[in-house]
């Protein structure tokens, strides 16, 4: 049985008795502050644990540009797709409890999806669809090696048969439009032999909400969000959170474009897109981050056995696949393979970020991020509401202030 109360706070401590070095951990906002009075972001909130405890959790600029508002580190912002680490972990809970195994094909849990095809193209690039070889499983789902894509992912005729990105799908049709439109979308390519982000996670919020008989938000608020006490992690705005919320710069400070995010728009998501739909705080979500680098665990609440936090963050990818997150996704990132919703360090090298074989993250497209180093025994997690290409920025320079400030 879960747990029926929420994990203690976590304890602040002393960065000095946790292997820091106070000096240099001040860079991190000598450095942010610097960016936000560049104008390249609005503010930030970074947050560190390490051992267990708080090192260090600061916010920087503004929640709001337009009005000067200062940004707080309870903000909440708009997290995209760091939804989708959430959304795994209630997947491998409910593998846990024997009601679904990995192995499953999704159509046991979604018989819309049971018979997939597979684009095969004319030399005029027009497609040919043809049955699967084998079904999606929500091994596949977990590790983006499903064939499903986004629309945005390529130019090609597969690319455009699917419905948009996560949100826009949430908000444009409803769940059984999107089911639909998804079994009709050929498969780029055979379940389990390659790489490719789009929106697997979405299914597998559709998984939780059919073994579980509930809507995700609940589904989600009972399983992981309650016993872990995020309060202020869920899918909508309430009003209270409202005068909290990080907003970005009007004007992408790169393309001149105007840019907004999601929460900030009048749109409603029909379902709760499980693949990008969530909101948090830096707070909420280190308690999250901080739960597996725990071995599944935060203070006495249990949420995942330490060997299934181990088989979620090893490497799920065959040699043959291309993960194509440094070449699609994020330039810093090459040598990175793919977990089950986490994207894992193979090596201690080849990225041009900073960290350790082993070590794992995901991001937003709106602009948040976190890792966890299991070999420096920390977690980290950083907030912004920065939506266009200078995301990738901060991705790295985290790292670095991170990693130069630790004394072992």
């Amino acid at each position: 049985m879960r747990p029926s109360t929420a994990a203690a706070p976590l304890d602040h401590a002393d960065p000095a008795d946790l292997g820091f070095l106070p000096d240099r951990l001040a860079r991190i906002g000598v450095a942010m502050r610097a960016e936000v009075a560049e104008g390249r972001i609005p503010g930030a909130v970074v947050g560190i644990v390490r051992s267990g405890r708080i090192a260090y959790l600061e916010a920087f600029g503004h929640r709001d540009p337009g009005s000067g508002a200062p940004l707080a580190t309870d903000a909440v912002f708009s997290i995209a797709s760091m939804t989708k680490a959430i959304v795994s972990v209630a997947i491998l809970m409910l593998y846990e409890e024997g009601r679904l195994l990995l192995g499953d094909p999704v159509g046991r849990f979604l018989p819309e999806l049971a018979q997939m095809t597979v684009a095969r193209y004319e030399a005029d690039g027009s497609i040919v669809a043809a049955a699967s070889e084998r079904a999606i499983t929500i091994q596949d789902l977990l590790r983006h090696t499903s064939g499903l894509t986004y629309r945005d992912r390529g130019q090609t005729a597969a690319h455009k048969l699917y419905p948009g990105s996560s949100i826009s799908a949430a908000v444009r049709y409803s769940r059984d439009e999107f089911l639909a439109r998804i079994a009709a979308a050929p498969l780029l390519f055979e379940p389990g032999t390659n790489w490719e982000y789009g929106f697997s996670t979405d299914i597998l919020g559709l998984v939780v909400e059919r073994v579980t008989g509930e809507m995700l938000e609940a589904a989600l608020a009972r399983m992981v969000l309650g016993p872990l006490g995020m309060r202020d992690t869920g899918f909508a705005l309430t009003e209270t959170q409202r005068g909290r919320y990080a907003l970005p710069l009007p004007i992408d400070p790169l393309s001149g474009a105007p840019q907004t995010i999601h929460h900030a728009t009048d749109e409603t998501q029909q379902w709760p897109s499980g693949g990008g739909g969530g909101i948090s705080t830096a707070g909420d979500y280190l308690r999250f981050v901080e739960m597996l680098r725990g071995g599944g665990k935060l203070g006495c609440v249990r949420l995942l056995g330490a060997r299934t936090v181990a088989l979620m963050t090893a490497d799920h990818l065959p040699a043959s696949a291309a993960t194509r997150i440094a070449d699609s996704m994020d330039p810093a990132a090459a040598g990175y393979g793919f977990g089950l919703g986490v994207a894992v360090r193979r090596q201690a090298g080849i990225a041009a970020l900073s960290g350790s074989a082993g070590d794992y993250y995901w991001s937003g497209v709106y602009g948040t991020y976190f890792w966890v180093d299991p070999a420096c025994d920390m977690a980290v997690v950083f907030m912004a509401a920065a939506p266009g290409v200078m995301r990738l920025r901060y991705r790295q320079l985290t790292r670095a202030l991170v990693y130069q400030a630790l004394a072992n």
